[in-house]
């Protein structure tokens, strides 16, 4: 039986299907189409993005076979008016290596994609239509009908089908919102002569009567990716795109001539959507990317919000099918990301009316739609069950007032500065302690683990406890060492020495001798910090509070049964010491 059926094999599917399949999962992905699926609307993944295609090991050559944003030269009347760089001020930090999104095609992102899922023995099933589910009355399988062939059993299945998608419309799940229909774009990939335009530039034409903006596809020699306001009829009515009207399109508002646009494909037309599912789960069924929520296209937010809605599903389905975690745990899906998609919604909006606002005016252009919101770095969860305090591990909830409605929870991830359970885990360069090498906290996490990471000497007994009982379970350690400590004893896992302090800063963990100064969590023993594998803290805990480390990890992976029981409870004896050490 197929542990997960994915249905589309868009970005949002195929990632889900990478990170399902390096868990040893039994994972199909089928799309309806006779042919790997392409479009041209979106521009590449924004730094979060970039993120998990690093965990997945495609980010090198995501990076080669894109380019950096351009700078964006706006006209009007076909005359150059202001150039701008949204990303002139920006730069890669120790915490955030990624400072800004990158130009791809997605079709050529989506081939990446299935190459490393080729690389794990898995094709996308081409012409594979589901036309029917059914959740057997047991509740452990879901049965599903295709357009063709026999029906088919899988433990959970997942529809990553886009914006009209059949799985949805199967379950019934409604998709309420708006479709501003006087907002309408034609969008297509063409070629211009060769020399035409500069290629280091995003050109953009905003006229009172229309608009055209032209971007270079990368790894091209003569391709770019057009979009436009569309014709209109006598009746004002948008027109259905075509090569001739975008040549129109391109003689009206450049100083090019039509004849300058020598190809167009893959057009189509696009109009303002914002929809949000119900609900992202129907049993064992879920819902992710444009299947689950759509919105303005301003801040290029879609397919990374799709790409980060199967960061987080994947390995909550992968601790559930090896059985270390129970089924409740996929309830945090929908917990965590719906809200997510909520306040999407509400950005992307926001920054359509900005840009249309700003466009208005000679100079404005598509920056209007760019802030640090748009990068995806400051999303996190810390209204979820699984972010804890280590002093929430022991009693129920834990979260925000339900009185928050779900936008303003995810904001207020911003308005303190600091990690906290939820947050997205910090990048920080360090040393491997035994080879000597260059490396990152990232690059530490990466791949389908929990991390438990390790600050001040303190925590090295938090840390052989927790290798012992849950090595065999998906959990790896990390001591992170500060510069000037002491590293005679062995330590369990990965061990990495913090020469410049970069770590301690992201972590609070900034004290002259290795311990907690900085986030309220630490004390003279150290700090640890569960790393979810989806880069998100889960538990920052004082080292002498290790049954709140124990209890978390047991919530995520269970007790590690290849090992001895008393390995298990070696985390609670050594709580159990400094407590009583502490009544002495």
């Amino acid at each position: 039986m197929t542990d997960v059926l994915i249905v589309g094999a868009g970005p949002t599917g195929l990632v889900l299907a990478c990170d399902l399949a390096r868990r040893g999962a039994a994972v199909r992905i089928v799309d309806r189409s006779p042919a790997p699926p392409r479009t041209s609307r979106a521009k590449g993944p924004n730094p979060r993005s970039l993120e998990v295609l690093d965990d997945l090991g495609v980010a090198e050559e995501v990076l080669a076979a894109g380019s950096a944003p351009l700078p964006m030269l706006k006209y009007r009347d076909r005359l150059p008016v202001a150039e701008s760089d949204p990303w002139a001020d920006s730069a890669p930090s120790p915490d955030a290596p990624y400072d800004r999104g990158w130009l791809i095609a997605q079709w050529r992102l989506e081939e990446i994609l299935r190459d490393r899922l080729a690389g794990y023995g898995v094709g996308v099933e081409l012409g594979r239509e589901v036309t029917g589910l059914a959740e057997e009355p047991g509740g452990r399988h879901v049965d599903v009908t295709f357009a063709e062939g026999r029906p088919e059993r899988a433990r959970y299945v997942v529809g990553c089908d886009g914006a009209h998608s059949s799985v949805r419309k199967l379950l019934g799940i409604g998709f309420e919102g708006t479709t501003a229909e006087d907002q309408v774009m034609v969008c297509g990939d063409v070629d211009l002569a060769e020399g035409a335009l500069d290629r280091t530039r995003w050109h953009q034409w905003f006229d009172e009567d229309g608009a055209v903006m032209l971007c270079p596809i990368p790894g091209t020699a003569t391709g770019w990716w057009f979009q436009a306001g569309p014709e209109r009829d006598g009746r004002g009515r948008p027109l259905a795109p075509t090569a001739d009207g975008f040549r129109r399109l391109l003689a009206r508002h450049t100083a090019l001539p039509g004849r300058a646009l020598t190809r167009a494909e893959l057009l189509s037309t696009y109009r303002v959507n914002v929809r949000m599912a119900d609900r992202f789960r129907a049993g064992r069924v879920f819902l992710a990317g444009d299947a689950a929520h759509v919105h303005a296209i301003a801040g290029g937010l879609g397919m990374n919000t799709g790409i980060q809605d199967a960061f987080n599903l994947g390995w909550k389905l992968g601790l559930v099918l090896a059985g270390h975690a129970g089924a409740e745990l996929l309830d945090t899906y929908e917990e965590e990301r719906l809200p997510v998609a909520a306040r999407t919604l509400d950005l992307t909006s926001e920054r359509l009316r900005a840009t249309l606002e700003a466009i208005r005016r000679p100079g404005g252009g598509l920056d209007a739609a760019i802030t640090s919101d748009t990068t995806g770095l400051g999303v996190g969860y810390r209204w979820s069950s699984l972010a804890r305090g280590h002093a929430e591990t022991r009693r129920a909830g834990g979260g925000l007032p339900d009185t928050l409605h779900a936008g303003d929870r995810v904001a207020l991830d911003a308005e303190s500065a600091g990690p906290h359970a939820g947050d997205r885990a910090p990048d920080a360069p360090c040393v491997d302690a035994v080879t000597g090498d260059r490396t990152r906290l990232h690059r530490v996490f990466a791949g389908p683990r929990t991390t438990v990471l390790g600050f001040g000497p303190g925590s090295a007994a938090v840390l052989r406890a927790v290798a012992a009982a849950y090595g065999d379970a998906g959990v790896r350690t990390c001591r992170v060492y500060a510069a000037h400590e002491d590293r005679a004893k062995p330590d369990p896992g990965v061990t990495v020495v913090d020469d410049a302090g970069h770590a301690a800063t992201a972590y609070g963990t900034g004290g002259s001798d290795g311990t907690s100064t900085g986030t309220g969590t630490g004390t003279g023993a150290g700090t640890v910090v569960v790393v979810r594998p989806d880069h998100h803290l889960g538990l920052c805990a004082p080292a002498d509070d290790a049954r709140s480390v124990h209890a978390y990890l047991r919530r995520l992976h269970g007790a590690d049964r290849s090992a001895p029981r008393s390995a298990v409870r070696s985390v609670e004896r050594f709580s159990g010491t400094v407590d009583a050490a502490r009544k002495g």
